[in-house]
């Protein structure tokens, strides 16, 4: 990373941000590296479980095969379920595609398919067949037949050395393999000769496979590719190479093989699959993909993959879409999946009693819903979109309500309910205390007291963004007054969060008192630089003398040094990961207010402590908070492979990456926090950014939906100081989200009373 210039340090006091022409306090120079919004390929996939495993599938003709001990099933397109193919008996122990033909492979022979229906070609039992040299052949035993319209002939009258399992044509050769051996077919001879004219087998003259053990092999992009239970071989020529978890697979112990449709390499293994591309491995593992971990065979049509697994048939299917296609994706699942509620967005949670979605309303609604905000006001900033500033409105209205609702003056409610509405209404309070409810007037609403730092911090910077970028006429004195209310309440408090019982609130603590104890001594870098932030925030939208007077009591007070020590990291098992994006929004304001060279050195020192201590999560908002305040490399192209690796599916489904054999700190980065590596979405689950791109496993096995706030924000920020571009070069199918496209699903719309008026 570049040492930052003098004027970076510093920070410009303002920059025309490239997508709109409204000036931005505080940003230091436009991006230098930024990353065009072309079209790539995302995963969606749909599962069909079966009651016994499936050993075998191929394609012909649009139409998928499947089989197993159970027989052989077909999918129907149309009522999309597999159906027992008519006139099918006994098992299915292979299907394999070979050129223009598909054939069936099990105890009572070898049959093909043709449109009007299945023949047998013959009753002996054969492992393989593969097209070669305009014809096809077949394997059984230790001999290589040529398939005729009479049956079987063999090839050659030379037998192979070993029991031959498959087949394949690999630079022009006829190649076998049978159980840890490998040979070809040499003009009539298995193996040939070596450089002494002495019958041999042998296909390498360097390397050795990781394992003896083979179980199947591919010719894939000039290498004939090998499957083990320690990872896979690659013979290129006569070399050999084993890739194996130090080369980047993230599990060894693969099953079959396949290729891909854009000449990619497809690995089955008994723990998920993975797709190898451009030197890349995509893992593909748990419920949120596979019915069935055991992968047993995989087959490819078009841009879709097909896995038969222990527990049914999986596809992943690509589809072209653009950033600006998720994001749009995404606004249409929060509606069609009932992800709104009285201006707020939401999480949903599985009910069994009701066996269906529904919303949950939680110990944080306002700080949550203010990611939604400051996306919706970032995209009203590029796009001028009518419906960014209606959503931006009603959630910033939304969030005013929250502080007018309890009566006490800066004193915002975490949530609130509706009396009798479906849902889950939050049963759980702060360090393990009870929920506080309580009666908003009118009685047909409760506020959740007991509030936090967390609504506090996230409040400042979403109605910050909102009122630089979006609010309009009454809103800008509206957003200024919500802000200086709480300002006013934590400097009437001394500097705390005080509840309706007078007494201050878990996590509503800001004063010196609270550093001296042990507890808060562990969290004064976070706290010294919310409170700082805030003050510093009522200020500039204000310049009242009481604001910058209280600012410049928490500097006598030594706040700013608390700073330097921002994150706290040990114990490790005590850090919570949520107090990052804290600590971000807090940054946010403050590097971009603060004016005075000494305080805002300082700051920086200790705000690149931070952001090195996060580095490594791959965090697409840290990334490109961090950029804009710096001016420095926030290495784009890696939070867009992040936000285009999310899933369209936003149910949490659980994950495991703990057996993986591809564990390792990328070179250059280091966790200070503990965990490994950040995995990819894909891998992982989509999240809000409080949670930990590290956390090797978890989940919920669907019981939740994530609401995609945090990934609205990170993009709709990227585009607004120019990290990524509008769409180009893209057809309309890849920008635009058709009615009815994104799925309906979810909770059912909220039917309760409407949110009153907020004065």
């Amino acid at each position: 990373m570049n040492i930052p210039s003098r004027s970076s340090l510093l920070l410009a006091a303002f920059l025309v941000a490239p997508a709109v022409t409204a000036a931005f306090p505080g940003i230091t120079a436009a991006p230098t590296h930024r990353v065009e919004d072309r079209v790539y390929l995302q995963e969606t996939g749909r599962q069909f479980p079966t009651g016994t495993p499936l050993t075998a599938v191929a394609t012909q003709g649009g139409v998928v095969f499947v089989g197993g001990p159970g027989g052989l099933l077909r999918l129907d397109a149309i009522r999309g379920e597999l159906m027992p193919e008519p006139a099918w008996n006994g098992p299915v122990t292979r299907l394999v595609t070979a050129g223009d033909r598909l054939w069936a492979l099990g105890p009572s022979g070898l049959h093909q398919w043709q449109t009007n229906g299945w023949s047998r070609v013959t009753t002996n039992t054969v492992t393989d067949v593969a097209a070669y040299r305009g014809g096809w052949v077949a394997a059984s035993g230790n001999t290589v037949f040529q398939i005729r319209d009479d049956g079987l002939s063999p090839i050659t009258t030379n037998t192979a050395p070993f029991t031959i399992a498959h087949l394949e044509v690999h630079q022009l050769n006829l190649w076998i393999h049978g159980e840890g051996r490998i040979s070809y077919l040499d003009r009539g001879r298995f193996g040939g000769l070596d450089s002494y004219g002495f019958p041999s087998d042998h296909a390498v003259d360097w390397g050795r496979l990781p394992s003896p053990q083979t179980r199947d092999f591919l010719s894939v992009g000039g290498a004939l590719w090998f499957a083990t239970p320690r990872g896979l071989g690659e013979l290129r020529g006569m070399r050999l190479r084993p890739v194996t978890g130090a080369d980047g697979l993230p599990f060894e112990d693969a099953t079959c093989l396949a290729e891909g449709f854009a000449g990619d390499l497809w690995v089955g293994t008994t723990h998920g699959a993975i797709r190898c591309v451009d030197g890349a491995h995509h893992y593909f593992a748990g419920r949120r993909w596979l019915p069935g971990e055991h992968v047993h065979a995989i087959a490819t049509a078009g841009r879709s993959v097909w896995l038969a697994t222990d527990r049914g048939l999986a596809e992943i299917r690509y589809e072209p879409f653009t950033l600006a296609k998720k994001a749009a994706w995404y606004e249409a699942h929060l509606d069609a999946w009932g992800q709104k509620r009285l201006g707020f967005t939401h999480k949903l949670e599985w009910d069994a009693p009701l066996g269906e979605y529904v919303r949950e309303v939680s110990d944080n609604d306002g700080g949550y819903s203010g990611d939604y905000l400051a996306a919706q006001a970032y995209r009203w900033a590029v796009t001028r979109d009518p419906v960014a500033r209606r959503e931006a409105t009603n959630t910033f209205h939304a969030i005013r309500w929250l502080e007018s609702m309890t009566g006490l003056p800066g004193f915002p409610a975490r949530a609130v309910w509706a009396k009798g509405e479906r849902g889950h209404k939050a049963g759980h309070g702060s360090g393990g205390y009870a929920a506080e409810w309580n009666d908003v007037e009118g009685g047909l609403f409760e506020w959740k007291g007991d509030t936090s730092s967390d609504e506090i911090a996230s409040q400042f910077y979403a109605v910050t963004l909102f009122l630089e970028l979006a609010a309009e006429g009454a809103e800008i004195e509206q957003g200024k007054r919500h802000l200086t209310r709480i300002a006013d309440h934590l400097l009437r408090n001394g500097w705390k969060l005080v509840d309706h019982d007078g007494k201050p609130t878990r996590w509503g603590h800001w004063d010196p008192e609270y550093f001296a104890t042990e507890e808060g001594r562990f969290d004064r870098g976070l706290q010294a630089l919310e409170l700082l932030s805030f003050m510093k925030t009522a200020w500039h939208f204000t310049r009242e003398p009481r604001f910058d007077d209280a600012y410049r009591r928490l500097i006598q007070l030594g706040y700013p040094d608390f700073t330097l020590r921002q994150r706290s990291s040990f114990p490790p098992e005590d850090i919570a990961h949520f107090e990052d994006q804290l600590a971000f929004w807090a940054w946010w304001n403050l590097l971009r207010f603060e004016t005075d060279p000494d305080l805002l050195a300082l700051y920086r020192r200790g705000y690149e402590r931070s952001y090195d201590m996060v580095r490594i999560e791959r965090n697409p908002w840290y990334q490109f908070v961090y950029g804009a305040l710096t001016g420095q490399d926030c290495e784009t192209g890696e939070a867009v492979k992040h936000l285009r690796e999310w899933p369209l599916d936003l149910r949490v489904w659980s994950f495991a990456n703990s057996h993986r054999t591809d564990l390792r700190t990328p070179p250059g980065l280091h966790a200070p926090k503990g965990g490994i590596r950040a995995f990819s979405p894909r891998e992982h689950q989509p999240m809000r950014w409080d949670a930990w791109t590290m956390q090797e496993d978890g989940g919920t096995g669907g019981n939740d939906v994530a609401e995609p706030g945090g990934w609205l924000v990170a993009y709709w920020m990227g585009r607004y100081h120019g990290y990524i571009t509008a769409p180009i070069d893209a057809p309309a199918e890849a920008t635009t989200v058709r009615p009815g496209e994104a799925p309906a699903g979810g909770a059912r719309p909220y039917a309760g009373p409407p949110r009153p008026p907020v004065p």
